[in-house]
């Protein structure tokens, strides 16, 4: 989780929503990283997991990664979530909650939701004073 805080201080830097990261293998080495970058790509679906899961799908040759855990500074939202699903991520970690668009657990439960085919384990909180700090001081910021 700290290699995604740095991931998302640079994503800050670039004037981009700091949030970070990180994919691990299935034996826990690095296999991709991302920031959020949707502004600077002009791209809607840049968002920091999204970057992760491509790369490591590129990375392992299958648009399929089993056994991975994705760590990510935000609950991710909807989009990403699916993402995450449709990947077969075996578990995500995420540090903060998002109480407008998480679809972990915050809003929506898609990672759990029975009716899919692919079960995500999760863990969230994880370093959650620093991952929301990070946004805080970007939004304040910016206001």
């Amino acid at each position: 989780m700290r290699r995604a805080l740095a991931l998302a201080a640079q994503a800050a830097a670039q004037g981009e929503v700091p949030v970070g990261a990180v994919l691990l293998g299935a034996d826990g080495a690095l296999l991709a990283e991302g920031y959020n970058r949707p502004i600077g790509d002009h791209d809607p679906s840049g968002h920091a997991e999204m970057i992760a899961l491509r790369a490591g799908a590129k990375a392992l040759g299958n648009y399929r990664l089993p056994g991975t855990t994705l760590y990510v500074t935000l609950e991710p939202c909807v989009m990403c979530a699916g993402a995450i699903v449709h990947a077969r991520v075996q578990r995500l970690v995420f540090g903060a909650p998002d109480p407008k668009a998480g679809a972990v657990n915050a809003v929506y439960d898609v990672i759990g939701n029975p009716r899919l085919n692919h079960r995500v384990d999760w863990t969230g909180g994880v370093l959650e004073a620093e991952c929301g700090q990070i946004l805080r001081d970007f939004f304040r910021a910016r206001r």
